[in-house]
C-alpha cells in the first residue's frame, strides 16, 4: 500500500508542518522506499527463529540486594548545617 501525496499532506497538517512541493514528493518516495523494504522483510521465513528480547544472551546483571547497616541518626546529622530536634532544617520553599 503506497503512500500518496494526500496522506503526506494530511500527516503534515496534523503535525503543523509545511513542505514545499519538492519536499512532499521526496517524502512520498522515501516513505514508499521504507515500506518496500518492510515488505521485503515480511517475505523472510522466521518460523524456526526463536523470539528474543535482546540480541545478546544476557542474564540479570544486577547485584544481589544485601541488607547493610547505614548511618545512625546522629552520624547523619553530624554534618548538617542546621538541625532541630533530630531533623534536618532547611529554608521554606514557596
Amino acid at each position: 500500500m503506497p503512500v500518496t501525496l494526500k496522506e503526506v499532506d494530511y500527516v503534515a497538517q496534523l503535525a503543523y508542518l509545511r513542505f514545499t512541493d519538492a519536499e512532499r514528493e521526496q517524502l512520498v518516495d522515501q516513505l514508499n522506499a521504507i515500506l518496500g523494504y518492510m515488505e521485503k522483510l515480511n517475505t523472510l521465513d522466521t518460523s524456526d527463529i526463536p523470539a528474543t528480547s535482546h540480541v545478546l544472551d544476557l542474564k540479570n546483571v544486577f547485584r544481589e540486594d544485601n541488607v547493610e547497616s547505614s548511618l545512625s541518626q546522629e552520624e547523619a546529622l553530624a554534618c548538617a548545617p542546621s538541625q532541630d530536634r533530630g531533623h534536618f532544617t532547611v529554608p521554606k520553599v514557596l
